[in-house]
């Protein structure tokens, strides 16, 4: 299967630059993208880009081709929809997961959609422009909340993705004790994720609990959230790392 992946990136590498045209994937979830970092040295020498609809999503497009490869420029065919309860007083307290299950119930393909961004009493969804107006006409309700659906150019800064600083002792910068700290398991449980393929820097697998991450690398579990390594503030009196990261919240 993940040769058959690979085999794909490089089939629509060619594509784009046999034809002259652009190609797009639909949205790359961790495992896919992992998967084209790891093809990239094989694959045909095309301009490429990854994008998800902002700076920071982690669900994003691939696309093949350039300006100067084209003749022309082409953007990602994605759109950013806004979903709002109607009545702010009677709605219900609505998670990740409940907008996922309503936009799935549906009939949606996960492939379709990128990022969904929750915040206080609304989320942002990144999609297919192809199925945009098919969700707003369609989506009326998520659990017991009615809600309303309206495509906006881009949300306001600062509303996407927001992060709190944490510092955490550490005997060493190895990774699984990093996870381990900041996500509150054991550090059996940490180490148990990466033989299972559960941990990436900055979107490719990682499976060495010993890795030493580098200041700026985003490091995304699955099943417990994602932040951005900051390196180490200090050490302790007793040689620890006081070690800092950025906590997507």
């Amino acid at each position: 299967m993940e040769n058959q992946e690979k085999k794909r990136y490089a089939e629509l590498a060619e594509r784009a630059w046999s034809n002259g045209t652009y190609v797009f994937t639909p949205f790359l979830d961790l495992h896919g993208l992992s998967l084209f970092k790891e093809a990239l040295p094989s694959l045909p020498k095309v301009p490429w880009q990854l994008f998800g609809g902002a700076e920071g999503c982690e669900r994003q497009m691939l696309r093949f081709g350039s300006e100067e490869i084209c003749g022309y420029e082409m953007p990602f065919p994605i759109c950013c929809i806004k979903l709002s309860p109607v009545s702010k007083k009677f709605a219900d307290q609505l998670s990740h997961r409940d907008f996922l299950g309503a936009l799935m119930a549906l009939g949606m393909e996960r492939e379709m959609l990128g990022d969904i961004i929750v915040r206080e009493d609304h989320a942002f969804l990144f999609c297919h422009e192809r199925i945009a107006e098919y969700i707003c006409r369609n989506l009326s309700q998520v659990k017991r909340t009615t809600i309303f659906c309206e495509i906006t150019q881009a949300p306001p800064d600062g509303e996407l993705f927001r992060t709190e600083r944490k510092v955490v002792q550490l005997s060493s910068e190895r990774i699984d004790a990093l996870v381990a700290h900041v996500f509150k398991i054991s550090r059996g449980d940490a180490q148990a994720l990466f033989p299972i393929g559960k941990i990436f820097v900055d979107g490719k697998l990682c499976q060495s609990p010993g890795y030493t991450p580098k200041a700026g690398q985003v490091i995304s579990v699955r099943g417990y959230g994602r932040m951005r390594y900051a390196g180490v503030d200090s050490l302790s009196k007793k040689g620890k790392c006081n070690t800092a990261v950025e906590l997507y919240i």
